[in-house]
C-alpha cells in the first residue's frame, strides 16, 4: 500500500477514536445534586457544545498537520532522466576491395567475329594482355565458315574465351549481279547472328566488337570504359568507335593527341561499342550485305554521332579478306596504334555531350584562320595550329 494512503488512514481513525472517547466523557459526567440544578441543566449544555466545538477545531488542526507531514515524507516524483543526446558517428564504411569495385562495374562483353584466319591469335593475345579484369570484360569469339586451323587456335585459350559457332555456312542467295559481293552478304549474316547471340541470347546491356585482324592499345578497355556512361546519358550517341579513320602518323596531333576525343558524324566502326537498345533498333531492318556503309546513311544515323579518338586504339593487321588487300596497302596500315595508356576513367569527359561539345567546337572552328588548299599543301608547315579551309559549295569540298 502507498505510504501516503497508510498516513491518511491512520489519522482518520486516531481522529474518530479521539471524538468517540470526548463524547463518552462528556456525556457521562455526572451532574451536581442540589437545588437548582434544573436552571444550570441549559448552561451546562452550551458549555459541553463550547468544549466540544474547541475540541473538534483541535483536531481538525491536527489531521490537517498529520496529512502535511505525509506528504513531507512521501519521496518526490523526478521525471525520468533523458539521457543526454549524443550525435551518433556512423560507422565508418570500410573501403571497397578492389573485386567489389569490380562486381558494383557494368559487364562489357568484347565479341570478336572471326572466320578463317588463323590469325586470329594476334588478335586475342593483346585483347587478354591488356583486359584488366575477365569477370568484366568476357571475351566470346564468334566463329564462321568452319574453318578448322582456326577453330582449333580458339580453342587452345580454354576457359579464357566462350567460342560460339555461326550454324549457317552455306552460301547466301544474292542477286546475280552480287556473286562477287558473296563474301560480304556473309559477313552480314554473321554479325546479325553474333550480335543477337549477344543481346538476346546472353542478356548483355552493351559489347565491344572488334574483328579478328584488329590488334588493341594498351588502354583499349580504358577508353571503352570511360566512354560508355556517355552513351548510356547521352541519346545523341549512338557509339564509340576506337578507330580514327584520318589517324595516320602525320595526321594525328602529336602533342596531346592521345588524350582527344571527338564527336564525329561518321561511323569508324573496326573495334567498336554500342548499347542492347540500339541493336533492339537495328536488328529487324539489319541489311543483307555492306552492313558498315548501311550504318552510314542518314536513315540509320538519324542525326546522331560517335565518340572517336585522334589516335586509335585499334589497328589492323588484315591484308587477307574481302576486299583483297585493296584498302590495306593504299591506307589501313599507316594508321597510327596509341602506344601511351591515357588514364581516362579518372578524366572528366562531359565535354563530349552534345551541347557543350557544340559550344566549344565551333568556337574553336571560326577562330582558327582560314587558308586555301594550295596554301596548305605548298608550305604544309607553315601553320602549326589549327587551320579553316572553308568550302562553298559540292565542287570546292571535293576538291
Amino acid at each position: 500500500m502507498p505510504k501516503k494512503l497508510s498516513l491518511a488512514l491512520l489519522g482518520a481513525a486516531l481522529f474518530l477514536a479521539w471524538n468517540g472517547l470526548l463524547l463518552l466523557f462528556l456525556w457521562g459526567r455526572p451532574t451536581e445534586p442540589g437545588p437548582g440544578s434544573s436552571r444550570l441543566l441549559p448552561a451546562q449544555l452550551l458549555r459541553l457544545a463550547q468544549d466540544a466545538e474547541a475540541e473538534l477545531r483541535l483536531q481538525r488542526q491536527l489531521l490537517l498537520q498529520i496529512q502535511q507531514l505525509g506528504r513531507l515524507q512521501k519521496p518526490q516524483k523526478t521525471p525520468p532522466k533523458t539521457p543526454p543526446k549524443t550525435t551518433k558517428t556512423p560507422p565508418k564504411t570500410p573501403p571497397k576491395t578492389v573485386k567489389e569495385e569490380e562486381e558494383e562495374e557494368e559487364v562489357i562483353p568484347v565479341l570478336v567475329l572471326a572466320c578463317d584466319r588463323s590469325s586470329v591469335r594476334r588478335c586475342l593475345d593483346k585483347i587478354l594482355r591488356y583486359r584488366p579484369s575477365a569477370r568484366r570484360f568476357p571475351v566470346i569469339v564468334s566463329q564462321d565458315c568452319g574453318h578448322a586451323e582456326t577453330a582449333a587456335v580458339i580453342a587452345s585459350y580454354g576457359a579464357a574465351v566462350a567460342h560460339i559457332r555461326q550454324p549457317e555456312l552455306g552460301d547466301v542467295p544474292v542477286p546475280p549481279e552480287h556473286r562477287k559481293f558473296q563474301g560480304y552478304y556473309k559477313i552480314s549474316r554473321h554479325y546479325r547472328w553474333a550480335l543477337g547471340q549477344v543481346f538476346r541470347t546472353f542478356r548483355y546491356r552493351a559489347a565491344i566488337v572488334v574483328e579478328d585482324d584488329l590488334e588493341v592499345a594498351p588502354d583499349f578497355f580504358e577508353y571503352f570504359q570511360a566512354v560508355l556512361p556517355l552513351l548510356e546519358e547521352d541519346p545523341s550517341l549512338w557509339c564509340a568507335s576506337a578507330w580514327n579513320d584520318n589517324g595516320k602518323e602525320g595526321l594525328v596531333d602529336a602533342g596531346r593527341g592521345a588524350e582527344l576525343l571527338y564527336r564525329t558524324d561518321f561511323f569508324p566502326g573496326l573495334g567498336w561499342l554500342l548499347l542492347a537498345e540500339l541493336w533492339d533498333e537495328l536488328e529487324p531492318k539489319w541489311p543483307p550485305a555492306f552492313w558498315d556503309d548501311w550504318m552510314r546513311q542518314p536513315e540509320q544515323r538519324r542525326g546522331r554521332a560517335c565518340v572517336r579518338p585522334e589516335v586509335s586504339r585499334t589497328m589492323t593487321f588484315g591484308r587477307k579478306g574481302v576486299s583483297h588487300g585493296q584498302f590495306y596497302d593504299q591506307y589501313l596500315k599507316f594508321i597510327k596504334l596509341n602506344d601511351r595508356f591515357v588514364p581516362f576513367t579518372k578524366m572528366d569527359l562531359s565535354y563530349l555531350k552534345k551541347e557543350p561539345y557544340e559550344r566549344a567546337f565551333l568556337q574553336q572552328v571560326y577562330s582558327a584562320p582560314e587558308i586555301r588548299l594550295d596554301e596548305l599543301r605548298r608550305e604544309p608547315g607553315a601553320h602549326p595550329g589549327p587551320v579553316r579551309l572553308q568550302y562553298r559549295g559540292r565542287d570546292s569540298f571535293k576538291a
